[in-house]
């Protein structure tokens, strides 16, 4: 285990390290004191897409990590991976940084990658917020043909750069529908911090995010308080599985919430309502008599 802290000039408290996660060893970052609120990014992300929550949030420590595949975590030799092994990789990190009983906050793959973990370990889950995310469920044809455009995304990164092809995919979804895109140059401003993805990693990862909604996972095993967030912008397509996602969710407490002026990155698109909403559910979930 390697660990660094710091003090900087806002007085937050800042470790940086990494840890042995199965068989990968993934770095984290933990600001903070107090309850533990812990991030998990989106796909082709990393811990900075949580900049302006942990930031925010310093009543509580607050940890992000970047997810097998990406960022200073890196790749593995392993040929496919899939939400089970990441979920396995997240219990593996707070065991080694003696985390409990968490409020854990996942974005789109990041979500899904929460939801695993909430339903697979629910005695040391205090809450969950679920964000611009989809499930395990039978799919429309539109979805169907989501899921298809990102397997194919993994597959033309061998000849144009993703980051390049999320550059596009913005400007023309901005044209086809204003909004949807959200904030497309600080999201691609995210992506680009820290380490390239390299093209055999991206492939896996694109693939085992195509592969969750037809996967056996039962979403009806969480039963943690759930705070489902969306963004307002996006597509009609994602809202149904946002909005499906919520109702399936039958023995949790679930809230929902529209994060307005934003698209499917909606803690980037539009953060101070998105850390206004997660901090008001970490108070209700880690001091519900108050």
């Amino acid at each position: 285990m390697e660990v660094e802290r710091s003090t900087p000039a806002n007085g937050t408290r800042t470790e940086t390290g990494r840890v042995r996660t199965n068989d990968v060893d993934t770095y984290y970052v933990r600001r903070g004191d107090g309850p533990p609120v812990v991030f998990v990014h989106g796909m082709a992300t990393s811990t900075a897409q949580w900049d302006a929550q942990m930031d925010a949030l310093s009543e509580y420590t607050t940890i992000a990590y970047d997810v097998r595949g990406h960022g200073r975590t890196g790749g593995s030799d392993r040929k496919s991976y899939d939400v089970e092994l990441y979920a396995s990789d997240l219990d593996a990190l707070l065991t080694a940084l003696d985390v409990e009983r968490p409020l854990l906050c996942g974005l789109s793959m990041g979500g899904c990658i929460a939801q695993v973990y909430a339903a697979r370990q629910p005695e040391n889950v205090t809450g969950l917020v679920l964000a611009d995310t989809f499930s395990a469920d039978e799919l429309s044809f539109g979805a169907r043909l989501v899921f298809a455009n990102l397997r194919l995304l993994g597959r033309l990164d061998g000849v144009v750069r993703y980051t390049t092809l999320n550059r596009l995919q913005t400007w023309v979804g901005n044209r086809l529908a204003p909004g949807v895109a959200g904030d497309g140059t600080a999201i691609q401003r995210v992506m680009e911090t820290g380490p390239r993805i390299p093209h055999a990693e991206f492939v896996k990862i694109a693939d085992s995010v195509a592969a969750f909604p037809d996967s056996d996972f039962d979403v009806a095993g969480i039963t943690a308080p759930t705070l489902v967030l969306y963004g307002e912008h996006n597509p009609d397509v994602l809202v149904e599985m946002h909005e499906r996602l919520a109702a399936r969710l039958t023995n949790a407490d679930v809230d929902v919430r529209v994060v307005p002026a934003a698209g499917h990155a909606s803690n980037v698109d539009n953060p101070a309502f998105f850390t206004d909403a997660v901090r008001r559910f970490a108070r209700r979930v880690f001091e519900p008599n108050d």
